[in-house]
Parts: C-alpha cells; structure tokens; sequence
C-alpha cells in the first residue's frame, strides 16, 4: 500500500531528465553510444543512462562544507572513546541485564538439551539465536556490530554467521508515523509536498536506517532513507559503555583476536560514526561513481543521490532495481555471465583502493542488484575505505608484493599501513611465523596440529603488536565477500588463471604508472603463483584450482575439525554423566 499526495516540487537546480512516469524512468535504456546520447553527468559518475536527474557537483546544496564535516566526524572518535573513571551506568546495566538473559537461556535449555540429545550442533544454534535476539533488543549499536559479524564467514562459527545474517534486513521496522515525521522535520515541508507516493511498508530495514520506496511529485521513482530516531544519541552512549568495557578487560582476559578490545572497539567506532550523517553517504556516492568513471568500469552503477533532498537524516536517491544478488538461476536465464559480473567487480574494487585509496567498504549480498544487461548496481555507501597517500602507496605494495611474492616487501607493506610497530624486525617476524618454512598442506594435518599453528601464529602477531587497522579490516571483509561470490557465481573458474588475468589486467593498463608509484614495473615482472598457493596451503605442484576444489578442501578441514570437537565433547559428557 502507498501512501499518495498531491503537489508541486521545483527547484532551479533540479534538472528533470525523464518522462514523468515510474515506467519509463524503470525501463531498459539504450547504450551510450546511442543516437539517444549519453547523460550530461556521464563522465563524472558511473551512473544509470536514464537519468532522473543529472549530477551537477557545483550545484549540489548539501555538500556545502563537506570536507569540513568529514573532518570533524572523524575528529569525534577520541572524544567518544576517551577513558572514562565511571561508565554510562544505566545503559551498562540493561546491556548487561540482555546479555546475562540470552547467555543464561542458552545455559539453562539449549546447553543442556544438546547434552542429553548428544547433538552439539543445538548449543551452537541456540546461542546463535538468543544472542541475535538480544543484539536486536539492545539496538542499532549492537545490531550493526552483528551485521559486522555476519561478514566473517569462514572466521566466526558457521551458526552465529547465518543467524547475524537475519540483521541485515531483517531488523523490526519504525512505524511509518516515527518515519514521515524524521521526513518531514528534515526536509521542513510535509511530506505530500514532496512526494506524489511513499510507501508505508520499508524495503528493508537495518541498524542505522530503513528504506522506503517513493515517488516524486515530478514522477521520478525514488528511494528514501531514513535514519532511525534516536540512533545517533544511541550509538554516542553505547561506544561509551564498550570502549569502557574494553579498557577494564585489558591484561584480563587472553586476546583471541589481532587487535586488543581497545583497538576493536575504536575500529568499530571509527565505522559506524561516519554512518550517521547521511550527507557524507551521498559524498561518498559520488566519490565511488567518479573513480569507476575515470577509470571506464561501466559494468557497475552508482544510484544518483538527488540535488537537494539529502540531509543528516534523510537521503534521497535513485531508484534502481535488477536481479537479486543470489538469484543465480534468474541472471542465467537473461543470459547475464555471472563468471563476467564476479571479475568486473574485483577489477573495480582494487582499482579503487590502489589507484584512489577509496573503496566500498561494506560489500554484502543485500548491497548489490544485478541487472538484465550484466551491470551491478552498488547500494549504501554509509561505510567507505579512505586511504591517504602514503597509505595507500604501503596498500598498492602490499598487493604487488603478493603478485610477485616478495614476502618481506608484503610485511613492509602492513607495517606501513599499521598493522604492526614502526620499529618491527622484518625478518624475526617472518621467521616467528613461520614464512620461510616449506608449505604443509592443511588437508594433511591433525585437527590438534592444524589448532596448534593457528593459535602459535596468533600468539607470534600479539607478541609483535600486531592489530587491524580499519581500512585493512574493510578491505579484507570485502574480499571475503568476493571470495563467497565466487562460489556462488563462478564456482568452475580456474582461480589461478583468474589471478594471473587480473594482475595483467594491471600490468597492462596501470604499468607506468604503479612503476611510478612503488618501484615495481608488473610489465617487466611475472605473476609468481608459489606465494597464491602457499596462501591456500597448496604445494607447487597443483596446476589449476577452481572454487568447487576449494570449497571441497575446506569442507575436509572443517569436518575434521568438526569430528574432533565432536569426539572431545562426547567424551567429556560421558565422563560428567558417569561422575553423576
């Protein structure tokens, strides 16, 4: 159901593109090269060709101080995290109070059920499930921190992963009077004087915001996001409550992670603050479109933020639609190359962090639409990787030295970036780690074996100092993201082919200009695969590796892995029971 009003919206700055109803703003548009023409904003931003509105960055009232706002959003981090002697108590006790529950549920039922059924995998689901539920009842903080959570597929266990999925977009929604009045106090008029429909019911809704199909008054479709009421003031006194918890765990608790809790909770801070401005998402918008501009990749499509209907609260765009990111069968069926859409994608992305130091830095299944003519349309730029010069030159040879497999110029690199000390030794590291030594193959190892490195290799970074900062932890989120997206999209791709492919792709067309860069000339060096294989525990000798090969090389390391915790577990509650 839509909710319609009637009116009339103009603005000297917005400049109308389209025919006035929803069908032909939604349907297919010819190519660039048409006798149609390209829109005015084409080489500015990888836009839609059938624009509702063209971009015209001078003329775009909200970016009015832009620059000085993205400064002093990031200026808050420290002020928020400062060391408190005494924390928000009130809010420290419900969140206490939430968590016991769901923990204390989970001990009481699910715990005990999985004993005496002798089936650990309902433990598991069950405290997935409570703590869902319990992130869902403490708010977006927590909601947000979930759908981080969500992203470690293959990192956290499978169970809590699936279950954190739900907080994507599946988050209960704000009543629709809660929405049309942040509408309405944001844009300073009421709603039917913008807009000829808005839907009651939300696409989706999420941590931070939710969004509703609309359509202007002028007739172009759009969608309208809203941040939630108090979500701002919220987030303020929940990043209070951890950075509190987390400086009183530490030399408390044996860190099981490549980042003190200190260092977490100013990572997570420093991402979800930058989301509550919803004009920097729109700057971010228009960053993100003009780098695939100046760099031709036309396969992906950035939504049009509109001229002068965003705020801190509201952010009006684009509406844009195609396939579901999962909807393989339907891409298949439309004759999109899915193989082609997984490759465009990863180009994009590095050419971005590379070349620009900017990247998407919330890559998802529910971020991305594919469309009948193969381009991705790339949604919600609340959380963007921003890299500075000299950090970005530490990033371009961080992936170089993988490409040529120079290790130690690699952990330079992170070194660089600030995942380790300024004062490291290179080579004590390497060495602590194990690099120098011959490659053994997972699949080959002793569940006890394979835990033993895992937790020797974490303790060896700790010693080190070693932690995640916050680009890096993006960067690597996406390219699990992309890892997935193979399995799904391009499970028969030769990995080793498509690697070598991309770093010629690079060589090609970036060789002069990375050579200025870094010093490394890819023209003039070949793509070593020893380093590419050592990564996937996989000796020289294997020639081709496609995603279904890998996916069944994982699949051997989790069973096993599985069986072992299994067959300690039955273990130790046959010894309870018999102690009874």
């Amino acid at each position: 159901m839509a909710r319609r009003a009637g009116g009339n919206l103009a603005h000297p700055r917005y400049r109308h593109c389209v025919t006035s109803t929803p069908e032909a703003a939604a349907s297919p548009s010819d190519t660039p090269d048409s006798d149609r023409g390209r829109p005015a904003d084409y080489d500015i931003g990888a836009f839609s060709e059938t624009p509702p509105w063209e971009v015209i960055t001078s003329e775009l009232t909200w970016r009015h101080g832009i620059d000085e706002l993205r400064q002093a959003t990031a200026a808050e981090v420290p002020q928020l995290l400062r060391r408190r002697r005494v924390p928000p108590l009130r809010r420290l006790v419900l969140v206490a109070t939430v968590l016991l529950q769901a923990l204390g549920g989970w001990y009481l039922f699910d715990r005990w059920r999985a004993r005496w059924a002798n089936r650990p995998e309902i433990s598991q689901a069950g405290l997935s499930h409570r703590l869902r539920k319990a992130f869902e009842r403490l708010g977006p903080t927590y909601v947000k921190l979930g759908q981080i959570l969500s992203s470690g597929q293959g990192i956290f266990p499978e169970p809590l992963v699936d279950e954190f999925k739900l907080l994507r977009d599946h988050v209960p929604a704000e009543t629709y009077e809660t929405v049309r009045a942040i509408v309405e106090e944001e844009l300073g008029q009421p709603l039917d004087a913008v807009f000829k429909e808005f839907d009651i019911e939300p696409l989706a809704a999420a941590s931070i915001a939710q969004v509703h199909a609309a359509i202007l008054l002028t007739g172009e479709p759009v969608v309208v996001k809203v941040q939630r009421p108090t979500v701002a003031s919220l987030v303020r006194r929940d990043l209070g409550v951890m950075s509190w918890i987390a400086q009183a765990l530490v030399g408390r608790i044996p860190v099981a992670a490549l980042a003190n809790p200190p260092a977490l909770v100013q990572l997570f801070a420093e991402t979800i603050v930058e989301e509550l401005d919803f004009r920097l998402e729109a700057e971010n918008m228009l960053d993100i479109a003009h780098i695939l501009a100046e760099t031709d990749q036309r396969t992906l499509v950035v939504p049009r933020p509109h001229p002068t209907l965003v705020t801190r609260r509201v952010l009006v765009m684009e509406r844009l639609d195609g396939f579901r990111w999962d909807d393989v069968a339907g891409m298949h069926d439309a004759g999109v190359d899915t193989s082609a859409v997984v490759h465009a994608g990863m180009i994009a992305f590095l050419e971005g962090a590379m070349l620009y130091g900017v990247f998407h830095g919330d890559l998802h299944g529910g971020n991305l639409f594919v469309r009948p003519d193969g381009k991705v349309v790339l949604l919600d730029y609340g959380i963007t990787g921003r890299l500075d010069e000299t950090r970005r030159l530490a990033f371009l040879r961080l992936l170089m030295g993988g490409t040529v497999n120079d290790v130690k110029l690699q952990m330079a690199a992170l070194r660089d970036l600030g995942a380790l000390p300024p004062d490291t030794d290179l080579d004590a590291v390497m060495h602590d780690l194990g690099i120098d030594q011959p490659v053994k193959d997972p699949t080959t190892m002793e569940p006890d074996e394979l835990i033993g490195q895992i937790r020797d290799l974490t303790k060896a970074l700790l010693a080190y100092g070693a932690t995640m900062p916050k680009e890096l932890m993006l960067f690597v989120k996406d390219l699990l993201f992309l890892d997935s997206a193979l399995a799904t999209l391009a499970p028969d791709v030769d990995l080793f082919s498509e690697i070598t492919s991309v770093a010629m792709y690079f060589a090609t067309r970036y060789g002069e200009r990375i050579a200025h860069d870094v010093g490394i000339d890819p023209r003039e060096q070949a793509v070593d695969l020893e380093g590419v294989k050592a990564s996937f525990g996989l000796t020289n000798d294997v020639d081709r590796l496609t995603y279904r090969d890998l996916q069944a090389r994982r699949e051997i390391i989790r069973s096993r892995m599985g069986a072992s915790r299994h067959q300690k577990r039955r273990h130790r509650w046959q010894r309870d029971r018999s102690t009874r």
